[in-house]
């Protein structure tokens, strides 16, 4: 998944008509990026889990009562991928589905306790994740790292 994201990028990158030497420093910054923050590892920090099946867990548990299609616009994974982590996750019993009461197609899915328990964990694991990488920096130097995340996710997120 990882590889997808960071092929897409650069395939768009390259749509853009970067300079090379652009197009270097950007795939540079991302895999020294996915290096930190452990995207490479089989599973997210050492949990039982994917990044992909961690931010599903996190989704339900930001905003509960959802559907597969809401997540499906919010993580823009693919259909056949989340079905599978749906399925993966109701046979674990992280997740309950529920019909929709206005729509009996639409189902709405629900984090269990122990899903809860597992995403809970996940993040307190992600928070001291995030503690220790930037644990060295100054004030300013958080400062500077946060508007500059702040200006990439903006910049990007302009369609």
């Amino acid at each position: 998944m990882v590889d997808y994201i960071v092929d897409f990028v650069n395939y768009i990158i390259y749509l853009a008509f970067m300079k090379e030497e652009h197009i270097h420093a950007i795939r540079d910054f991302n895999r020294f990026f996915a290096r930190v923050i452990g995207l490479l590892d089989k599973t997210y920090l050492n949990s039982a889990y994917s990044l992909a099946e961690a931010r599903v867990l996190r989704e339900l548990l930001i905003q509960p009562n959802q559907t597969a299609n809401a997540i499906l616009t919010t993580l823009s994974l693919d259909k056949g991928y989340l079905s599978r982590i749906l399925e993966s996750f109701e046979k674990k019993k992280l997740i309950n589905k529920k019909k929709s009461e206005e729509d009996g197609r639409a189902l709405h899915l629900n984090l269990t306790a122990l899903g809860k328990r597992e995403i809970l964990k996940i993040d307190k694991d992600t928070n001291r994740q995030v503690e220790q990488t930037f644990s060295s920096l100054t004030e300013k130097e958080y400062e500077i790292v946060i508007k500059s995340m702040d200006t990439i996710k903006r910049i990007l997120d302009r369609k």
